[in-house]
């Protein structure tokens, strides 16, 4: 049933254009009573969370079957550029607020947990790897918030220099690796 009310919330927004989306509209549309939603969830923030935390254990789990960080790193990009649609008409949506701070704790449960399976940053603190990855999580977002067709057609090389950014960092021009 939390499949059904997702895919009906998923379809008011993204494809019918719901600027206001209410409890009213999401039973109407997968036929459902009130109660019925308030079984499931408490409220349509606690929906879009559910919906989001579904999304990252599927991300994680196909992550794991890549071979390298550069092809996980490209696999989540990927994945980020396929809902880039509905998160923008999310976005122009009532929820804005809350749908900002689900993507934001998403991302970066998405480096979280891959770090902590990859052992990354073991030689970290706790406080220095939760900084990293927050850095990186908000670096990614920032970057997607602004994505573009021609930065689809270069997914490769974006890929490959945040990866670099990330695992062995790339110094200014001028100054070599030694030197820092």
């Amino acid at each position: 049933m939390k499949e059904t009310i997702a895919r009906a919330a998923k379809t008011l927004v993204t494809e019918k254009g719901v600027k206001r989306l209410t409890v009213k509209d999401i039973v109407e549309e997968c036929h459902i009573t009130r109660q019925a939603f308030y079984y499931h969830f408490e409220d349509i923030p606690a929906l879009f969370q559910w919906m989001l935390e579904r999304e990252a254990s599927r991300t994680v789990l196909e992550v794991r079957t890549l071979a390298d960080g550069e092809s996980k790193l490209r696999y989540l990009f990927v994945m980020a550029i396929r809902v880039l649609p509905y998160m923008k008409r999310g976005m122009a949506s009532s929820y804005r607020d809350e749908l900002e701070r689900f993507l934001d704790r998403y991302i970066q449960g998405l480096f979280e947990r891959v770090c902590d399976e990859e052992g990354l940053y073991q030689d970290c603190t706790r406080l220095e790897s939760g900084l990293i990855v927050r850095y990186h999580s908000q670096a990614i977002l920032g970057i997607l918030r602004g994505w573009t067709e021609g930065d689809t057609k270069h997914l490769d090389q974006i890929v490959h220099t945040v990866f670099r950014l990330m695992t062995e960092g790339i110094p200014p021009r001028g100054e070599s690796p030694i030197e820092r």
